[in-house]
């Protein structure tokens, strides 16, 4: 009996009017015409708001620089940057020293990101499965939530050695897991009840029901998830690399303010910051192409 369980992602009504489409090219190729104006919609409105996000962060951090009252000499703006890395003569060789640290950082927010990622997914689906293990597991994340991550890197640096991808991974993992598993979890209980039951009436089990009528529900709360991780994982290979592993951009910050090289500094950190307000919003971008593909309204979380 199980294996005539309804495709409560495709109702029989929704069956018969993909029937009416394929028999009429008139209408599908409306459809489709439909749908190729509303990607790049919104393709057109995220790249217009990266676009404000970007100005909106030259523009006060300029205005932190010029306003703020710090010494020229400690302070540098976008310009000092842009001729730092482009402009002055020495500008290729710039480039070419904070390459590997920007690169060093993006790998280790790579796994910060898709082990808490990874993390949070399986955490949410033995939530949504079991009671019992979310009442167990549940106290622990938000333990790690609530203790300040320097205070317990010592332990995670004395478990996986100082230095190791495992320390850049639990940190990161850390960092990126309760923002994420609160929004997939979220997102696979606002399921409907009602294509719940007719999972139940034709035999289906829990997690049958979470495959078929929870999972694809909960897209538009895993990009979400996703796009929230981003800046996390970022966060948290800044902090691996300044408590553990003493390389990429976390690393080398300390470095650069004990030497006095300031404008390496704020390169440093005008770079990450960069890629992260790129990383979010390719994500987003990416979001909004599922979800219309899909037939959802990208926005409505």
């Amino acid at each position: 009996m199980t294996e005539k369980l309804v495709d409560t992602a495709n109702p029989p009504a929704l069956q018969t009017g993909q029937l009416v489409l394929q028999a009429d090219p008139v209408a599908q190729a409306r459809l489709r015409a439909d749908r190729r104006r509303a990607l790049l919609r919104t393709i057109g409105t995220s790249l217009v708001n990266a676009l404000i996000t970007f100005a909106v962060v030259l523009i006060l951090w300029q205005c932190i620089v010029s306003f703020s009252g710090i010494s020229p000499f400690i302070a540098k703006g976008p310009v000092d940057v842009w001729n730092y890395l482009f402009t002055d003569e020495d500008a290729a060789a710039n480039r070419a020293a904070m390459a590997p640290l920007v690169a060093q950082t993006l790998v280790d927010s790579s796994i910060g990101f898709v082990f808490g990622m990874i993390t949070a997914i399986v955490l949410a689906v033995l939530f949504s499965l079991s009671k019992a293990v979310e009442a167990g597991v549940m106290p622990l994340v938000l333990l790690l939530r609530t203790i300040p991550l320097v205070s317990i890197a010592p332990v995670i640096i004395l478990i996986t050695g100082r230095g190791t991808v495992a320390s850049v991974a639990v940190i990161g993992t850390i960092v990126v897991l309760f923002p994420a598993l609160a929004s997939i979890l979220f997102g696979l209980t606002r399921a409907s009840q009602q294509s719940i039951d007719v999972v139940h009436v034709f035999g289906g089990g829990r997690f049958t029901s979470l495959r078929k009528v929870n999972f694809p529900g909960a897209g538009p709360s895993l990009f979400a998830a996703a796009r929230v991780s981003v800046p996390g994982a970022v966060t948290g290979a800044l902090l691996a690399e300044w408590l553990s592993t003493g390389q990429g951009i976390g690393g080398s910050i300390l470095k650069f303010n004990a030497q006095a090289q300031f404008t390496q500094l704020w390169t440093s950190i005008a770079l990450i910051t960069l890629i992260t307000l790129l990383l979010y919003n390719i994500v987003q971008i990416v979001e909004n192409i599922v979800l219309v593909r899909m037939g959802m309204q990208p926005g409505r979380r």
